[in-house]
This record gives C-alpha cells, structure tokens and sequence, in this order.
C-alpha cells in the first residue's frame, strides 16, 4: 500500500489542499511543519494523533519540523467560546523548553521558535508586508473567527490567522518547507498560509488537516475522569495510560488502532475479528495500551504497566513498590496516621464502614484487606511496620473500595 493511500485507510486525512499532494506524499522528500502553541509544559495524547502522522510521513521519507510558537502563544488561537487567557512571557519560554526536549526525545522532529523570527516585526511592516494581503470578507469566513462574531472577537485573536500564515511564509522562504499538517480545527490557518505564499512569491504550497479523535459520544478524546492524558510520564505514569487504553470503548478502539499505532493492516484486522467474536478479552484495547506506551516510553515502561496492573487485580499489593502504590492508587481516599490504631477505631473514624456492626460484618466475613492480607481480628493494631516501606498500607473494603493510608 503507498502512503497516502494507507493514510487514507487508516482515516488519517480529512482535507488536502490540492490533489497534487497525493503524489507528493508517495514520492517523499517534502519538508513539512507541525505547530503547536507552548499553553503546557507537555503535549498530551491529543496531540499524539496528529504527530503519529508527522512519524508516518518521516518514515515515508519526509522531513518534519516542529513549530513551537511562542509569539502566536502569546495572542492565542481563538476558542469557540471565549478568548484564551493571557500566559507571561516567561511561562511560555519555559513551556517551550520543556516541549522542545519532549519532542527531540520522543519524536526526533526539528523544533523552531516563530518567536525567534516574529518578536522584531514592527507595527507598520507588519501591516504592509503581510496584512495587506488579507482581505477582510476572507477571514471572516473562516470557521475559527464565523464562529466568535456572535458573541465577540478582539482584534488581538483576529490577527492570529495572519500571524500562522506569516510562520508558514517564513519556513517555506528559509527551509523549502512546502506543507503544513494540523487538525481539521486548522484548516483555516493552513489555507491562510497557502494564499499568502501564492500572493507573495507566486508559489505553490500545500496544506493537510486529520479529523479530530473524539469518544463515542463526540467528546474530545484524550482525557480520564476530566484530566489530560499527558505524553510526560512525570503526570500521567504508563500505568495511568494503560487503564486509559484499557478502558476505551469498543465502537471506537478499531479507529484508535489505525490512528495511533503503527501497526499493520492485518494486524489490525485480526484484533477487529478478535473484538466481535471474544470482546471479552479486550485484545484490542490491550494492543493499544501496547503500542502507544512502547512508542512513548519504551519497553520497560509497558512491563511495569502490566506488573502494577496485574498486582492491583489479584490483591498481590506486597509485590509492589512504594513508588508503584502511589501511581495505582492516587485517586483513592487517603489517610495519614501519626502514630498506631486499632483497625475498629480506624474503619469507625475515618468513614471506612458506618458502625461498628457493619465493620464486624465485612472483617468477620474476610471483606477487610491490608495489603491484600484479609483480616479477621477487629482488635488488631495497625502500625507503620505493617506498611510497606513503613509508610504506606493498602486497604481493601469489599471488592471495589480501597483506601491508602500513610504513615507521617
């Protein structure tokens, strides 16, 4: 299969500027760009669907660069609804930093800085250069700005078109960069870019967007219990990753598999055949979970994904680091103790169970676990020798209730 017909199998194009670009994309040899603004110290999973493109067409023998925009980050792209808070200077060089190792690391993708080339731009240059090649009636319809004028849009965003057509200009007069690829949110800066280039040197560039990941339920795709799922391992652990993958949803896994994994055609069928006759045994998510953290992380991460997970499953918690206790149980109820307590005090006090019947019900039926140990004597005194590392106990209620309790 060429490339651009396996990106069109795996759902990975939703627009292309011209048809020229078919042939383009096969033969190789393009030099493209992919932007991101620094609003974070890390990209998340949203952003991997569309720098799994960027990799593809690497390997297709394109080169990719990485634009980080500090100078657009500072204005901000549009929202639909409301106008992006202002981030200083100093945290978004910070960001960028942060993104610009991430991404060499990961990726291997250049990485540049239109603040680097925007920041000595004066006022009137910037109006006769490069604003007098837009025209009004055009700007406004575009999707990003048709759908702020109801309710409002400062002149500050509304440059902000301009500002991501200047950085293509810029790439494509200083590194032959001859197309830009972003979400189908973009789609209105990329052609933005195109038209300004055509009006400026006569040439011809190009512009590619993919289709938003979303859930089931059109949801944007990315986040568990309302928080991002991050690239950084230091916020989201392999492990968390893991669970996220492991939970997506069947009417969506198949379309997940094609996005974001590298895996082949046939392979991605036998997990189709897998999810309708034994979707029981979640294949498909697991090759997912697979496929994504080895990329990100590498090997040893996913072993350790699979070793947390499997110990939280079967109770066999003493197998566990501290460091691997804190990542599995980090969205649990937690209690610090300073000193040793009865396991009755400790269950009545701090809400475990609701009276001492009910406790002696779940400890005398072996409901009561500390570090997958079943308890049977209500008497018993917890002190931190009990703990793992002297500072952390697992405890289970029931078969879905856990409690971390540290020892100051």
């Amino acid at each position: 299969m060429k490339l651009y017909d396996e990106l069109i199998w795996r759902g990975l194009i939703n627009d292309i500027s011209s048809k020229e670009l078919e042939e383009k994309i096969n033969q190789g040899g393009l030099t493209f760009y992919i932007g991101t603004d620094p609003t974070g110290d890390s990209l998340h999973i949203g952003h991997y669907s569309t720098f799994s493109i960027a990799t593809r067409l690497k390997q297709g023998g394109h080169h990719p660069i990485l634009l980080v925009g500090g100078a657009t980050g500072l204005i901000g792209d549009p929202k639909p609804s409301a106008e992006r808070p202002m981030i200083t200077k100093e945290m978004l060089d910070y960001n960028y930093k942060k993104l610009r190792k991430q991404v060499e690391d990961i990726f291997g993708f250049e990485v540049v800085n239109n603040y680097d080339w925007s920041k000595d731009i004066n006022f009137i240059d910037y109006l006769r250069d490069y604003g007098k090649f837009f025209n009004i009636n055009y700007m406004l319809s575009k999707e990003t700005v048709k759908s702020r004028l109801d309710i409002g849009i400062t002149y500050t965003e509304f440059s902000y078109m301009i500002m991501q057509a200047l950085d293509f200009l810029y790439l494509f007069e200083n590194k032959d960069c001859t197309l830009q690829i972003g979400g189908s949110d973009q789609w209105g800066n990329i052609t933005s870019g195109i038209e300004l280039i055509r009006k400026k040197t006569g040439k011809e560039v190009y512009g590619m967007t993919m289709p938003l990941i979303t859930k089931a339920d059109g949801t944007k795709f990315g986040k568990s219990e309302g928080k991002a799922i991050w690239l950084d391992k230091e916020k989201t652990s392999p492990y968390e990753m893991y669970q996220f993958f492991l939970n997506a949803e069947d009417s969506k896994v198949i379309e997940y598999l094609k996005k974001l994994t590298f895996l082949s055609k046939e392979e991605i069928e036998k997990l189709e055949d897998s999810l309708k006759n034994e979707p029981h045994l979640r294949l498909a998510q697991k090759a997912l979970a697979k496929q994504v953290i080895n990329f990100l992380h590498g090997f040893a991460a996913y072993d350790d994904a699979i070793k947390v997970s499997e110990a939280l499953f079967s109770g066999n918690i003493k197998n566990l680091s501290l460091n691997d206790i804190m990542i599995g149980f980090n969205d649990v109820p937690t209690i610090e103790l300073d000193g040793e307590i009865e396991l009755m005090d400790l269950v009545i006090d701090y809400n475990i169970c609701s009276s001492k019947r009910e406790a002696r019900e779940f400890i005398s039926a072996g409901a009561i676990s500390i570090n997958g140990d079943k308890i049977i004597d209500e008497n018993i005194i917890i002190t931190s020798k009990d703990a793992i590392d002297n500072k952390v106990i697992v405890l289970k209620k029931g078969k879905k209730k856990n409690y971390l309790i540290i020892f100051k």
